[in-house]
């Protein structure tokens, strides 16, 4: 594999280009991140997969936001990360574990066409519900339909952790324009330190939610693995839906599983966009 190897992949439109750490000859800093992600100056994606070594698991990961902030999961990342661990060959296996900031989590390869895998299921790990392990600043032990005000406006919060802090907000109706006028004012709120996802969520019955997603570090996206498990996990808890839910976004849907205990797995589809050599004169910007 030729140096500064690159493949951009998405899961629902919720797109990230996987890099590995042994394999690229600049360092990865925020500035480099910030530019490789751009869509005009670079390649263009809503994040960096970053493969690397780890002492607890088959394989690690780090994930970085276009900003170039690090988050410490990504449901869609982690689907997009084992299909290319398991299409270019770096683990010769169709069940493995995956180190993340979030802690580790167990993938299965579901489905595969042409030796390519095409639908990966990954356990998520166990919701949080307590506010300081979220965390939050809220005083209350958990953060249920809790009255905050973002940008002149209220807003019921619910607040869990899937490995990264969510706050969900159940809407009657959802309106791409609210989520991104006040989305970035809910993800910096001061009652969430390490700001915050957010999610617009209308039950639709006991087996379907639909969501809009406002992600942290990225602005509104079509689409988010770990946001789809902190809807299931709240409307779960809240009694409002069964074990098995279909959160629709606007990328797609994807197919959560909540068990009583509040464990969660999550299936959905993989899709390859490109590959390629990151070029030296990208490296050259990114360097200036």
């Amino acid at each position: 594999m030729n140096n500064n190897f690159f493949v951009k992949t998405h899961g629902l439109g919720n797109e990230y280009i996987v890099l590995d750490s042994k394999n690229i000859t600049f360092e990865l800093t925020q500035k480099a991140i910030t530019r490789i992600c751009n869509v005009n100056f670079g390649i263009g994606s809503d994040g960096i997969l970053l493969l690397v070594d780890s002492d607890r698991a088959d394989i690690g990961l780090q994930i970085f936001n276009p900003d170039g902030s690090e988050a410490e999961k990504s449901g869609n990342g982690l689907r997009i990360f084992c299909k290319y661990v398991f299409d270019y060959g770096v683990l010769d296996k169709k069940e493995f574990t995956v180190e993340t900031k979030g802690g580790i989590v167990k993938a299965t390869i579901e489905e595969t066409v042409n030796n390519k895998a095409k639908i990966i299921t990954v356990d998520m790990g166990q919701a949080i519900f307590k506010s300081d392990l979220i965390p939050t600043k809220f005083e209350t032990p958990e953060v249920d339909n809790i009255t905050i005000e973002a940008n002149g406006k209220s807003f019921d919060v619910n607040c869990v952790s899937v490995g990264n802090p969510h706050c969900v907000i159940l809407k009657e109706d959802l309106s791409i324009d609210e989520i991104k006028q006040f989305g970035p004012f809910l993800e910096n709120h001061e009652m969430f330190p390490n700001r915050i996802n957010v999610q617009f969520a209308k039950v639709i019955n006991r087996n379907e939610v639909e969501v809009l997603i406002w992600e942290r570090g990225a602005g509104f996206t079509l689409a988010s693995g770990s946001s789809s498990c902190a809807v299931a996990s709240v409307m779960k808890k809240k009694g409002l839906v069964d074990e098995n839910i279909t959160i629709k976004m606007q990328g797609g849907t994807l197919k959560i599983n909540v068990d009583p205990n509040f464990n969660i797995r999550m299936t959905g589809e993989v899709r390859e966009i490109c590959s390629g050599i990151l070029s030296n004169e990208l490296l050259e910007d990114v360097n200036l």
